[in-house]
């Protein structure tokens, strides 16, 4: 209970902006749903729940004492298996090719605002985990193993998106989750490479961005 308070305390003003935003996204969303007659866009919801997940991880340790190495690695695995979640969003935009016409704008509306949000929980939680491994870490072993977590995290995204992969997905179907792996490592695949390598440098990109701004104002 004092963990939860102390969260709440200290990230008040974050978690209150977020939510507005979050709750904007909703909202269109509804509106989406009451013009079209559709509830083709609601999986954005269940999107946008597993974005928060990675994001729920590194507030909560970072709103703690120091933990453990155990749990910390514990923690790190879980967040990591999760984070692709946060930016997967953006590839929602791929459903506009499924949009009507008619109020197509709404339809850019509704998954822009969910991915947004789905790109800041990202870079929050980021942001957060690379203050938790300066304190187990070297600066320069923290920057090595961002920009593999870049790397790692547009990969993660290809797999779901084009792969059709779910996070949990490592423990209920892991052979077949490791095989399509192993594939795409040892056969040439020239879209899952050039996904990976393109949007892993748009996230680092976005990220250092965001940071040199939250430094200067």
């Amino acid at each position: 209970m004092d963990t939860l308070k102390t969260l709440i305390l200290n990230r008040f003003k974050v978690l209150s902006l977020l939510t507005v935003s979050m709750v904007l996204s909703l909202v269109f969303l509804m509106l989406r749903v009451k013009l079209h007659q559709s509830f083709y866009l609601l999986f954005l919801v269940w999107n946008l729940f597993l974005a928060v997940i990675p994001f729920a991880i590194t507030t909560t340790l970072i709103s703690t004492s120091k933990p453990s190495k155990i749990q910390f690695l514990l923690s790190f695995g879980v967040w990591l298996l999760f984070l692709p979640n946060a930016p997967y969003i953006i590839t929602d935009l791929l459903h506009l090719r499924s949009s009507q016409q008619y109020l197509m704008w709404l339809d850019v509306l509704v998954i822009v605002s969910f991915a947004f949000n789905g790109l800041i929980l990202f870079m929050l939680s980021l942001s957060d985990m690379e203050k938790l491994l300066k304190l187990y870490l070297k600066p320069k072993v923290v920057l090595t193993l961002l920009l593999t977590i870049f790397g790692l995290t547009a990969f993660g995204v290809y797999l779901g998106r084009f792969l059709r992969y779910n996070s949990w997905e490592i423990m209920n179907n892991p052979m077949a989750l490791f095989s399509d792996i192993i594939n795409i490592i040892i056969q040439p695949n020239i879209e899952a490479w050039i996904f990976t390598l393109t949007f892993g440098a748009f996230l680092a990109i976005t990220y250092w961005v965001l940071k040199a701004f939250s430094k200067s104002y």
